[in-house]
């Protein structure tokens, strides 16, 4: 079964959210439960929380169909010690908000070394700040974003991937969620049948689909390769739309939440639909 959303708005309050969802004909959804580019905010209210998972539950979103991101100003890996102390504390605030609203996952950009340490190091240190939050807290996964590798950031090969997860104590906290854009940007071919085939093998190689929790649904704007992380929507980009019917067949994408981070939101019900008739 094939649960397909996409990264909708909490505007108003997290309790927002699914009702967003279900707006669209989501099976699944996304959502920030804090402003991402601010490094504090205010507590939940229970209300809020209440209303949120009553609102979950109307509509049917089990929390293994929900895929929260955290801040984009996080960076787990930062060299420096005041960075990576005011990271560290806003990760673990995320992880308390998502285990207050019962969600299961906790989907974020591993980081980056700035130029500043080494790539070895920078991976070490995002590993680390996992543990640290998992320590501090319980229920919800670590779901690591594999990146279009743009700039200093780490993620964007199969292989940094696995070096975080071999850094974590908990492993059975700790996964995974492939952006095809961020993938195709990166470099891994998933826009040929052969070349799809092959980029799979080998994430399952080195990394494992076992550790695979969510996917990111998202055309490209840039080339194979080029290591530019700009989205498209979907069949407008480089892309195209082959790969997104090979994902809708492949039952290696069953019950995992499948979100669109496509840039138009008003073509978000349509791509949905569009998705789930691709499903021979």
């Amino acid at each position: 079964m094939k649960y397909i959303g996409a990264h909708v708005s909490a505007a108003g309050g997290v309790e927002n959210a699914p009702l967003n969802a279900k707006k669209i004909g989501a099976t699944a959804f996304a959502l920030f439960t804090k402003n991402q580019r601010q490094w504090k905010a205010k507590p939940l209210t229970d209300a809020s929380i209440a209303r949120f998972k009553e609102n979950c539950r109307q509509g049917g979103y089990t929390p293994d169909r929900i895929l929260p991101h955290d801040s984009y100003l996080i960076n787990l890996g930062h060299p420096e010690q005041e960075g990576l102390a005011k990271s560290r504390t806003a990760f673990i605030d995320e992880f308390n908000r998502c285990e207050q609203l019962g969600l299961k996952y906790l989907n974020f950009h591993p980081g980056s070394h700035l130029k500043k340490i080494s790539e070895e190091a920078c991976l070490a240190r995002i590993a680390e700040s996992i543990n640290k939050a998992l320590a501090r807290t319980s229920g919800v996964t670590a779901v690591i974003e594999n990146t279009a590798g743009q700039g200093t950031n780490m993620g964007h090969r199969f292989e940094h991937l696995a070096a975080i997860i071999a850094g974590v104590e908990d492993q059975s906290r700790v996964g995974v969620c492939l952006d095809t854009c961020h993938t195709f940007s990166a470099g891994y071919d998933l826009a040929t049948p052969d070349g799809y085939e092959k980029t799979l093998a080998r994430f399952d190689e080195v990394v494992g689909f076992s550790f695979l929790k969510g996917l990111h649904l998202n055309d490209g704007k840039k080339i194979m390769g080029s290591r530019v992380d700009r989205h498209e929507s979907l069949g407008k980009g480089t892309l195209g739309l082959k790969p997104f019917r090979m994902i809708m067949n492949d039952p290696r994408f069953d019950g995992i939440p499948m979100i669109l981070e496509t840039p138009n939101e008003d073509l978000w019900a349509e791509e949905i639909r569009m998705l789930m008739e691709m499903v021979r």
